[in-house]
């Protein structure tokens, strides 16, 4: 596993690092990394944000020479993961997701919670929802595999709108409309109408999260890691090209 963190973290700074490139027109130009669902760090701007078990931790590192703590934040106990959307952080714990505002970087202040049933919880976002998979596992407790919708369009008040039975899942990423989950297949849902989340597609490969970048899937797994093209599909949504394999 930790092989497969330290290769996720290494795409997260190439991504930073080309977003200040003039060579490579593809990318958005951001200064902000990219990790996947089960990332724990966040890049943003002069700023660089983890979480351990109970805390969200903040650096400034706009000296990259001398990065230095400058806030640690209690959240509470389990944190798994963080997502960092705009002036936003989604943080997943086994217990729930938090919403932390970056209206001032170096203080994130809570901005909302929700709760559900113990069990392993990344998170992803965009401009108006969440999207949550809670699964099962020897630490996390329950038997509980499902996909959960929130609507965030007011981030101080997340509503639920739609919960979803899967079979084990895990990371996910999106692509416009579209979200990726890692089940037992990477299932493709259309999240247009986000209460109705249709299935339109799938990638027959077994991954533990992605990420999507532009027209780049970037997938991970047990065996390896995959890259595809991504582009839309009249009758799937959206269509998948498989690019390359690295086998691990």
């Amino acid at each position: 596993m930790k092989n497969f963190l330290y290769i996720f973290a290494l795409i997260t700074v190439f991504y930073s690092c080309q977003s200040d490139s003039s060579a490579n027109e593809a990318l958005a130009p951001t200064s902000d990394g990219q990790g996947g669902s089960f990332a724990r760090f966040a890049l943003k701007g002069d700023y660089l944000y983890t979480v351990d078990a109970f805390d969200l931790n903040v650096f400034n590192i706009s000296d990259t020479e001398d990065p230095v703590a400058v806030n640690k934040v209690s959240i509470g106990f389990a944190i798994e993961t963080l997502f960092s959307y705009k002036d936003y952080l989604y943080i997943g714990s086994e217990t729930g997701m938090f919403i932390y505002g970056l209206e001032n970087p170096e203080f994130p202040e809570k901005l909302s919670s929700v709760q559900h049933f113990t069990a392993c919880d990344p998170v992803i976002a965009n401009d108006t929802h969440a999207f949550v998979t809670l699964h099962s596992n020897s630490f996390c407790g329950n038997d509980i595999n499902v996909l959960e919708i929130y609507d965030v369009t007011d981030v101080t008040e997340p509503v639920l709108l739609n919960s979803r039975n899967l079979s084990f899942p895990r990371g996910l990423g999106l692509y416009g409309n579209y979200l990726f989950v890692c089940d037992d297949e990477i299932k493709v849902f259309d999240v247009s109408i986000p209460e109705e989340s249709t299935l339109v597609t799938s990638i027959n490969r077994n991954a533990f999260d992605v990420i999507i970048r532009n027209d780049l899937l970037i997938a991970i797994g047990e065996s390896g890691l995959y890259q595809y093209s991504l582009a839309p599909d009249e009758d799937n949504g959206v269509v998948a090209t498989e690019l390359s394999t690295i086998a691990i």
